[in-house]
Parts: structure tokens; C-alpha cells; sequence
């Protein structure tokens, strides 16, 4: 599929991710894009299958009663457990895969949840940046003219740098949002490349790793530095973008 939606937003909007200015922005994307109609009509369908089928099977009798008897008597023969051991064992059982189950959904299903989350929307703000006339509110190559210019439009003030001796031109802000929350967008150049720099509120206490990914043909790296996310979003090379990042984190 061509269209730089279809794999970024959809799955927000079928999901009931998206905030309601993002969600309006698509629903009239949606009205004459065949590709993403095509793409939700598909999860749809898929949902509905789903739905309609007996996917869950019960264990039989003689199944749960030989996991029953794997209890064994102190004298090492196999013992028959008691109506209460039994529901003992079961009971016991349910709560250790209720905690296995949480487990895997704090420490590993939210975290990647979030991360996909966070990605197509640091993606859909890069694309509609490219549009003409959205990429930047204020445009200068000197940073002592775009830092200012973020005071009192945000409730913090970005770090913003010009790195032309390295490669990377500064061209200008602009405001932005990712995923709900107000950030500022720092663009540079690179080559004939635009690089956007999202910075926004890190509020979680938990380390963040710098994490990188691809998706539709654009790359991103996104770290964490004091109490602040940063994000570097673009078509360049992944080097490129470590070497803006390190650059940056200096």
C-alpha cells in the first residue's frame, strides 16, 4: 500500500488509540483513501471471525485428573489428593497464572504497546510535517532565535543547537503533539533530508534504553535525557541519526 497512513494510523484508530483531533484527521483521510478503507474493512472482518469462533477448548476429566495426581505422599507413592487439596491446587494454580499473566503484560506486552504507540505517532506528525507549509512555524538557522521563540508556548523550553559544522543545519520549530501530549519539533537538514527532533515530558521514573526502529521507509531513534523524551524521526540513514543523537546528548 502507498499511502503513509495505512500501517501508522489504522491500527490506532480500529484500536481506539487515537485522541479525538487525530481520530477526526484520519476519519477524513479515511473518506477518500482506498488503501486504508481496504485496510480497515480487512481488520474488521478479521475481528468478526474471530468473534463468531469456539477457539476456547476445556481441558478433559482425564487430563485435569492426571495433573491431579502428580501429588505425591510423603512415602514417595502416588497419592489421590483430598477434595480440599484439590481445590487447594487449583486455586493455587489460577493465582500463579494470573501473576505470570500480569507479569507478562506489565514488563512486556504495555512497554511494546506503548512503544508502537509512541512510533506511528512520531511517524504520522513526521509525514504531515512534510506537507507544505507544516514544517515549521518559525524558521531560522540560529538557535538563539529558535529556542526563544518556544518560551510560554510550552511548559518547558527545549534544548535547541545548530550542528552545520557536523552536517546537520538547523532550519527551524514549530509546536507538535505526540500521542496526546504537546512537544516541540526541532528540524534539521541533512543533505536534501529533513530530520525532525520531537522533545516532550518524560514523567515516568523508570530508565529508558535508546531504542530505534524503521517503519514505512523512515527511521527513528528515541532516548531519554533528565526529565525530557527526545526522538529523531527522518528518510536519512539510521548512522545518520546516531550521529545527530550523540551530537545532541554531548
Amino acid at each position: 500500500m502507498s499511502c503513509a497512513f495505512a500501517h501508522s494510523t489504522v491500527h490506532g484508530y480500529f484500536d481506539g488509540e487515537l485522541d479525538a483531533v487525530r481520530a477526526a484527521e484520519f476519519e477524513r483521510h479515511l473518506e477518500a483513501c482506498p488503501d486504508c478503507q481496504q485496510l480497515l474493512a480487512g481488520m474488521e472482518s478479521l475481528r468478526g471471525r474471530l468473534q463468531q469462533s469456539d477457539l476456547y477448548e476445556h481441558a478433559s476429566v482425564p487430563f485435569r485428573e492426571r495433573i491431579l495426581r502428580t501429588t505425591v505422599s510423603k512415602g514417595g507413592s502416588m497419592k489421590f489428593p483430598s477434595v480440599m487439596s484439590r481445590h487447594w491446587l487449583l486455586a493455587s494454580s489460577g493465582m500463579i497464572a494470573t501473576a505470570a499473566l500480569l507479569a507478562i503484560v506489565f514488563f512486556v506486552i504495555q512497554p511494546r504497546r506503548e512503544m508502537a504507540q509512541i512510533s506511528a505517532a512520531i511517524i504520522d506528525a513526521h509525514v504531515r510535517s512534510l506537507q507544505p507549509g507544516h514544517l515549521i512555524d518559525v524558521q531560522s538557522t540560529d538557535s538563539h532565535t529558535v529556542k526563544p521563540w518556544f518560551d510560554g508556548k510550552l511548559d518547558f523550553v527545549p534544548p535547541v543547537a545548530d550542528f552545520s559544522q557536523h552536517g546537520f543545519e538547523l532550519v527551524g520549530g514549530r509546536l507538535d503533539a505526540i500521542n496526546g501530549r504537546s512537544a516541540a519539533a526541532i528540524v534539521y537538514a541533512r543533505r536534501k533530508h529533513y530530520i525532525n527532533l520531537f522533545v516532550w515530558p518524560y514523567e515516568e521514573d523508570e530508565p529508558m534504553p535508546v531504542t530505534t526502529g524503521s517503519r514505512q521507509g523512515y527511521n527513528w531513534v528515541m532516548w531519554r535525557s533528565g526529565k525530557m523524551r527526545f526522538c529523531l524521526v527522518s528518510d536519512t540513514s539510521p548512522a545518520d541519526l546516531q550521529d545527530l543523537r550523540k551530537l545532541i546528548a554531548e
